[in-house]
């Protein structure tokens, strides 16, 4: 990425980049006190961060953690719908954003109740995915279906058990939930649980 470079009155370094080379989350106003926000390589930094021109705050702008499930029943793999944006109406594995206060595994749990009305048996993770384009990680885990129980939440169309030839392959929402559904199916072929860790970069429309 390139920036151009002034100098401020505090010593720091102004680092501004045109929108188009910048894949930072755009800020422009402080959260602390409402004052716009400069992006700059504040003192003892080697990193642009939006620092508030009024009270000096630092604003750390880090990568977000998206967590949830390869669910199994009897052998069949579930999926949902997408009801919402990004890539409404393509299926994916029941995952969302992690919440304050609780771990990656609770936090992937709560996405299979909430987006499928499934209530799991964690196990082992089964991949992480590196998706620096949208500042995000991704982390899977495998799990197992109570009771075969599934049903439709606020941000799914439909839910479905899917063998594994069934599977809508090219209907499927995102590049991150292919790898984790082909891991998963790869190991349980050969009867092992492996971590598998990849990146996908953005994907071609």
């Amino acid at each position: 990425m390139r920036f151009a470079r002034a100098r401020t009155p505090l010593g720091s370094t102004v680092a501004r980049a045109a929108p188009s080379e910048d894949n930072r989350l755009p800020m422009n106003f402080c959260s602390n006190c409402g004052q716009p926000v400069t992006l700059r390589v504040p003192p003892g930094d080697n990193l642009p961060r939006y620092v508030c021109d009024a009270c000096d705050t630092i604003h750390y702008v880090n990568p977000r953690m998206v967590v949830g499930c390869v669910v199994e029943w009897e052998g069949a793999i579930l999926l949902c719908k997408r009801a919402i944006e990004p890539r409404h109406g393509y299926w994916t594995a029941p995952a969302g954003f992690m919440e304050c206060g609780e771990t990656v595994a609770e936090g992937a749990a709560r996405e299979c109740q909430e987006e499928a009305l499934a209530e799991v048996e964690m196990g082992s993770m089964v991949a992480m995915i590196d998706v620096p384009h949208v500042h995000q990680v991704h982390i899977m885990f495998r799990a197992n279906l109570r009771e075969g129980r599934y049903g439709v939440g606020d941000e799914t169309l439909e839910s479905a058990l899917y063998e594994e030839d069934d599977i809508p392959w090219d209907d499927l929402a995102f590049p991150s939930v292919r790898f984790a559904l082909e891991k998963y199916l790869e190991d349980r072929r050969e009867q092992v649980e492996r971590l598998h860790v990849t990146r996908v970069e953005r994907m071609k429309r």
